[in-house]
């Protein structure tokens, strides 16, 4: 652990007059654990390779399909159709004299209408030839990859952010607590000049009363700050994915990183996001636009049918092809209203992009002015520690002396402790308003 003075050096070397943005290897080795083992990038992951399926799905419409249907059927009774070939057969078989007069060589037929022990067995294919709702729904699904896309860069950076911002919090609780171990130290050598005096009857005894109250005090504040530092490395490796209890590195020596003051929103992925939002909506467009677009289609059936008891697939095949045109011709004006609707969708994304633009322009404009913020306050706190310190040392040699009040001490060191509180917590200020100013510029490279 560092201790505040140099810390203090290290962080004015690094950022007053830079706008530096912290990095450390600790840090980026953690950075990377968590891109390839946090559950919000690997859900998105999944979600990506969904839309790639989907777009395979919808290749696969411009092809032929070909399915086999067998169907058997049987029935009895019903309705008949009755042949009368024996009435127009039987008067030839008389007048030849092949059968004699008045008998009935050949039956008239009587056949039921639904068929009886009947097979039917074939092969069907189809193929689109001619249909605009399959190649705008394929361009459809090509755009919905770059959403995906989009949607997983954002949750990187996010998780970058939310990583960055969760290790300086676990080093500033770090650091709070040496802090607040020092000060218990210098309330020990307190304690031990007191007791100094008291024995030489330079003190009253009350002064030791008041120093171990002192020190239970510091003892509960040291307690809360180690709390405080378990659960910043517990968020941290939730957000690693880790065990909540996994132990983690400490590393102040941040390393100094150029911040680019001058970069601006339009790198953000959001924009990219609504703009492919914006792209895939004028791709609905056309395909509400292309009902006026006539389909075709083309059939073929190869297949046998026939009775069950005289199965001949080589007596009884059969082909049959079909072509299909369907043209829209009248439908209510609905088709119409769909495509207005639609337009009214892009006007209303477009307004949408614009607004996001300014809101993301906002967003980096007030990022940049806590960077500026929180470097100025680092710089007066810097100047109140230093104060503090030499009015500790200027107070602690008087009481020493015997010319200063105990009350008086424990003043100064309050203002001590304080001090180098409020400078521990500005310094890493100044981390998390980079931090976030580097998520508004969208500035990490991923």
């Amino acid at each position: 652990m560092i201790s505040l003075k140099n810390g203090s050096v290290m962080l004015a070397a690094c950022l007053l007059t830079s706008g530096a943005l912290a990095q450390s290897p600790v840090l980026d080795a953690y950075i990377r654990e968590g891109l390839q083992a946090n559950l919000a990038t690997r859900q998105q992951g999944f979600q990506l390779q969904k839309s790639l399926l989907a777009l395979e799905e919808a290749r696969g419409l411009f092809l032929p399909s070909v399915n086999f249907n067998f169907t058997y059927s049987t029935a009895q009774g019903g309705r008949t159709i009755a042949f009368p070939v024996g009435d127009i057969i039987n008067p030839l078989y008389y007048v030849t004299g092949l059968a004699p007069a008045g008998s009935n060589p050949i039956p008239n037929v009587s056949e039921q209408l639904v068929p009886k022990n009947f097979y039917d067995t074939r092969i069907k294919t189809t193929m689109p030839i001619l249909n605009a709702e399959i190649r705008y729904n394929r361009q459809l699904r090509q755009q919905q990859i770059g959403l995906v896309e989009n949607d997983i860069v954002i949750v990187k950076r996010e998780l970058v952010k939310d990583i960055k911002i969760a290790y300086f919090n676990f080093l500033k609780a770090e650091e709070a607590i040496s802090i607040y171990e020092n000060a218990r130290k210098l309330l020990l050598e307190s304690q031990r000049v007191n007791q100094s005096l008291v024995n030489n009857q330079m003190a009253n005894p009350t002064v030791l009363v008041r120093s171990r109250n002192e020190i239970g005090r510091m003892d509960a504040d040291l307690a809360t700050a180690r709390l405080t530092r378990e659960n910043a490395a517990a968020y941290l490796n939730y957000l690693l994915t880790r065990d909540l209890a996994s132990p983690v590195k400490s590393d102040t020596l941040l390393l100094n990183s150029e911040a680019d003051w001058s970069a601006s929103s339009a790198k953000r992925e959001e924009l990219d996001k609504l703009r492919n939002a914006l792209a895939i909506n004028q791709t609905m467009l056309k395909l509400q636009q292309s009902y006026r677009t006539p389909k075709i289609g083309a059939a073929l059936d190869l297949g046998s049918q026939g009775h069950v008891n005289n199965i001949d697939l080589k007596s009884n095949p059969f082909w049959l092809l079909g072509i299909s045109l369907d043209i829209p011709l009248y439908a209510g004006n609905r088709n119409k209203l769909k495509v207005r609707q639609q337009q009214e969708e892009i006007h209303s994304l477009e307004t949408q992009l614009e607004q996001v633009q300014r809101q993301l322009d906002l967003q980096v404009f007030t990022a940049r002015n806590a960077v500026r913020s929180a470097q100025e306050v680092f710089r007066s706190r810097e100047q109140q520690v230093e104060t503090a310190r030499r009015y500790y040392r200027d107070m602690f040699r008087r009481y020493k002396e015997n010319t200063a009040a105990f009350i008086e001490l424990l003043d100064a060191q309050t203002q001590l402790t304080s001090a180098e509180l409020q400078t521990t917590l500005a310094r890493y200020d100044i981390w998390l308003r980079l931090a976030e100013l580097e998520r508004a510029t969208a500035a990490y490279g991923l």
